[in-house]
Parts: structure tokens; C-alpha cells; sequence
């Protein structure tokens, strides 16, 4: 298939921005032309002008236009459009009759802080509603300029249908981010579950592990202050590892000492967490699929987890894992210290993520479920025969060696 991949990369490069890069690189090894049209928040313009392209990007739209006629893509797939490339490119893909999926890495589409969280705590308030509520109180990046645009554009394209009949197929990556989706109204027959998958090479190494280990941001909504709680409960023996930077360094350097290793490359943490007994993820928000609960499951590590979101779907209780209560520094001392002291059940524990990962997350059987998403989507928009048929070849040549990449 010919595809065209859609991202706004973010300003500080994220699991989000990890995942497109692996499923292009996955897709163009299964043979498929791959086309690539990136935006990026690096460079904004005058805030007048973003907060209008945020709305309706011109350049988007012409840009996804041109590639729809000079290349011809079969599928259109979305990651991120703020704010840069804009709801608009929904638009130029339908107005050239190419079917669009749209992948929900976050809650954006309901929220606009895009987490469900507010003030160390979940907040739904806006879901099904007008996001009003999201200006007032300055939700994203404690701004009512910046909160009202990215409100404004929700407004927008719910009134102009853009949500509901301008995407093909929405891919979410659990049962739980489906159904947030889908009890705020969005069209429930749009919806597939596709998980985000995770490309290794090695085999776990169960011999000789050490410490549990913590990899991610050092911020409230990770849980790292019930963290820092529940290793005070355990005292100075606790042996966990903290792999990460972020607001919270101070606090997790005076609890964790020489154990807080800060931020390491991604291969470092890796063979980190390829020799961790387990991975701790004590978060307090809605995590809609963590990338660092793969990436353990690859590495044959269970992981001990807030009973909270989708985590509690991607961890299965004693079997995968340990599920505690969000926030509740005594049950997730609990949890820990029993994992250090049954090093074995949590080997078993491992061996069963391992097979978890082989499943749902290994990069094979994902991408084939990929490809069966858009041949999908293909016939519903241009039917059957349209799906088998392919354009000539030859001029396409070139981009096959050099695979186009626009930006802006």
C-alpha cells in the first residue's frame, strides 16, 4: 500500500513522536511506500497566526492536497494535528476521497488538557460538554489564550462535523480509551483497538536480576510524590532504581539518594529495566497506554500499577503484575515489599508479560493488524475493487528510494 503518515511533533520529543517513527520504519521493512508529512511546535508563528492555523491550517490542507494527487495514497494516517498541521487535513484527504484513520494517543479530542487530570486529581468535567470549563481554568499550559485556542478548534469541528464524518477509523489503544470515546458520543462503529507495539531484537534476561526500577517523568501525575511516600514506609534498604527527570527531582533525590540515576539514553534504560525484578508505574492520571509497560513486558518484567485507566488493562493482577490503589502510599509499599520478597512468583510473573508482549505488542502481528485497519477502511470508502487496484508504478519510483518527507 501507499500510505500517508500525518504528525505534529511536539516540542520536547515524546513516547507519542517514539511510536510514529517505529510504525513508519515497520511499514516500509513489510514493503509498503510510506510518505511522510510532519509538522512541529518547535517554530511557532505569531500567536494571532497560531491560533488560526491551530483552527484551520491553509498550508496543512494544500499540503495534504498536493501529496493526495502527486502520490496517491490509499489511506491517510493521523497521529497529531495541533497544533500546527491543524483539523483541516482531515478535510483534504476526504475531499480527495482517500479514507482517514486517526490514531488517539490521548484524550485531546475531549479534553483540553488532553490527560483528564487537574490539580492532582481526575477531571472529567468537560467530557460530552462544552470545554469552557478548560479555558476558565487555564488548563492547558496554564494559559486562557492558549486554552481557549485549542477549546475554539474543538468547538469548531464539532459543529462542522469533522470528528464524526470526516474520519474513516479511530484506533484506540484499549478497551478503556474506547469507551471514554465513546460515552463522550463519538461513533462507536468507527472504532478498532490497536495497541502500540514495541520493535526488539533481544530475549529477556531473567538470570541475575537486582532492584525494581521507575522509568518516566519525575512529575505529580506519575505518582512520584506517593512514590517517595511509600519508599519513606519501606526505609533506607528499599532498592529501587529511578530512571527519569522532570519538576520533581529534588524530592526524589532526597528519598532515593544514588538510586536516582536521572535521565539515561533510551538503550542505557533498556538494559536497565532488562535487569530490573520489576517496573513500578504508580500513576494517578489516566495513562492511555504507557510505552514503558511494553517496553517491560518485551524485557520479560511485570509491572506493579496503579489500579487506574488502562493501565488496569494492560496489567493483569498476579499474573502479569500487581495492581494498587491510585495515590495510596501504604498499599503500594505493600505491593513493593512483597515484590522483593517473592522473587520468584515475580519471575513467573514475568515470563507470563513476556508472552503477553509476543501477543499484542510484538511488532509482526501488530502491523499486520495495521494493515487490515486500512484495508478496511479502504473498502468502506472506495468499496472492494478499489482496494485491489494500484496505479502505475513508474512515477512513484522515486519515492520509493527517497521516501517523501514534508514540513513545516
Amino acid at each position: 500500500m501507499r500510505i500517508l503518515i500525518v504528525h505534529n511533533a511536539y516540542r520536547l520529543r515524546g513516547g507519542e513522536d517514539a511510536v510514529v517513527d517505529s510504525e513508519v520504519a515497520l511499514l516500509r521493512r513489510r514493503g509498503h511506500e510510506v510518505i511522510v508529512l510532519r509538522g512541529s511546535n518547535v517554530e511557532m508563528p505569531a500567536a494571532p497566526r497560531a491560533a488560526l492555523s491551530a483552527m484551520w491550517s491553509r498550508h496543512a490542507y494544500q499540503a495534504v492536497t498536493d501529496l493526495c494527487r502527486d502520490k496517491r495514497p490509499q489511506v491517510v494516517h493521523v497521529h497529531n494535528t495541533l497544533a500546527r498541521l491543524s483539523p483541516s487535513v482531515y478535510w483534504a484527504a476526504s475531499a480527495a476521497g482517500v479514507p482517514v484513520i486517526q490514531t488517539l494517543h490521548n484524550f485531546r479530542l475531549m479534553c483540553v488538557q488532553a490527560t483528564f487530570y487537574r490539580e492532582g486529581a481526575i477531571c472529567e468535567d468537560c467530557v460530552g460538554k462544552s470545554p469552557w470549563r478548560g479555558v476558565v481554568r487555564k488548563c492547558y499550559r496554564d494559559s486562557v489564550a492558549q486554552s481557549g485556542v485549542v477549546a475554539g478548534q474543538l468547538m469548531l469541528h464539532r459543529m462542522l462535523g469533522t470528528y464524526s464524518r470526516k474520519i474513516t477509523r479511530y484506533v484506540a489503544l484499549n478497551t478503556f480509551c474506547r469507551d471514554r470515546f465513546i460515552n463522550a458520543g463519538f461513533p462507536a462503529n468507527k472504532f478498532v483497538i490497536k495497541p502500540n507495539c514495541f520493535d526488539t531484537t533481544f530475549e529477556p534476561r531473567y538470570e541475575g536480576r537486582a532492584a525494581g526500577l521507575y522509568v518516566g517523568r519525575l512529575s505529580p501525575e506519575k505518582g512520584i510524590g506517593c512514590l517517595v511516600d511509600a519508599a519513606g514506609l519501606l526505609g533506607p534498604e528499599f532498592a529501587l532504581q529511578v530512571v527519569g527527570g522532570g519538576p520533581m527531582e529534588s524530592q526524589v533525590r532526597q528519598a532515593f539518594g544514588p538510586r536516582w540515576l536521572g535521565e539515561l539514553p533510551f538503550e542505557q534504560t533498556i538494559e536497565r529495566l532488562r535487569g530490573a525484578c520489576y517496573l513500578v508505574v504508580p500513576s494517578t492520571c489516566y495513562e492511555s497506554a504507557p510505552r514503558a509497560v511494553v517496553e517491560a513486558f518485551a524485557c520479560g518484567v511485570p509491572v506493579i500499577a496503579s489500579r487506574l485507566g488502562a493501565l488496569a488493562d494492560m496489567v493483569t493482577d498476579r499474573v502479569t503484575g500487581l495492581l494498587v490503589e491510585p495515590d495510596d502510599r501504604d498499599d503500594l509499599a505493600r505491593a513493593l515489599a512483597w515484590a522483593d520478597s517473592h522473587p520468584d512468583e515475580m519471575l513467573a510473573m514475568g515470563r507470563r508479560a513476556r508472552q503477553v508482549y509476543e501477543q499484542s505488542y510484538a511488532p509482526d502481528g501488530n502491523i499486520k493488524q495495521l494493515e487490515s485497519i486500512y484495508r478496511a477502511a479502504i473498502r468502506d470508502v472506495n468499496g472492494a475493487e478499489a482496494a485491489r487496484s494500484s496505479p502505475p508504478t513508474d512515477r512513484l519510483r522515486d519515492s520509493q528510494i527517497f521516501p517523501d518527507t514534508r514540513g513545516f
